[in-house]
């Protein structure tokens, strides 16, 4: 094509290609076509309507849109979805129903309830996600530890102290049970 041409001229390939993938979110089986640009935040919030990742930086550096894959805490705004292929995704929707009376809440949205760590509530599913891969991971001992492993998370609100309290009193629980035990 010629520099002389117009430019609707120069629009004529076909748009790439879809790929189909296959997911589970929050215990759902999904089977959809997306275009290989296209995010797992973009996804689970434009196509899916699940909202409770938030897009806050949209580079990764804030945390409001972590969710777990496996398990495992992954910032979604920086996994395209094809990446997720046959995965199985949670997000904060998955932890508990929406209609869960308190005492059948997950036990950091119950401790991030009793610390009054929501404030305005924009990180706090991305916090809830990254402590919930935290715990599993298994590396936090201290209080210090549970602080440096959640850095990723940001609070606007600068609800750290409640946030750190309420993810330890969940987190280090069992190594404090063990200890009271003399394990």
């Amino acid at each position: 094509m010629s520099a002389s041409q117009p430019l609707h001229a120069r629009n004529t390939e076909a748009p790439p290609a879809r790929h189909r993938i296959r997911l589970r979110i929050n215990g759902a089986p999904y089977v959809l076509n997306v275009e290989p640009w296209v995010t797992l935040l973009d996804l689970l919030r434009d196509k899916l309507d699940i909202t409770g990742p938030k897009k806050g930086c949209d580079h990764g550096q804030c945390g409001a849109c972590t969710v777990l894959d496996g398990g495992e805490r992954i910032v979604s705004c920086l996994t395209l979805a094809v990446m997720r292929d046959g995965a199985e995704i949670t997000t904060v929707e998955g932890l508990a129903p929406a209609t869960a009376p308190v005492a059948e809440l997950h036990p950091l949205q119950q401790a991030f309830m009793r610390h009054d760590a929501f404030q305005c509530g924009y990180c706090t599913p991305g916090q809830i996600c990254s402590a919930v891969g935290l715990i599993n991971e298994g590396r936090a001992r201290t209080l210090d530890d549970v602080r440096e492993l959640m850095s990723g998370n940001v609070c606007r609100c600068g609800a750290y102290v409640q946030i750190a309290r309420a993810v330890a009193e969940v987190a280090l629980a069992g190594g404090q049970q063990q200890q009271e035990a003399g394990a």
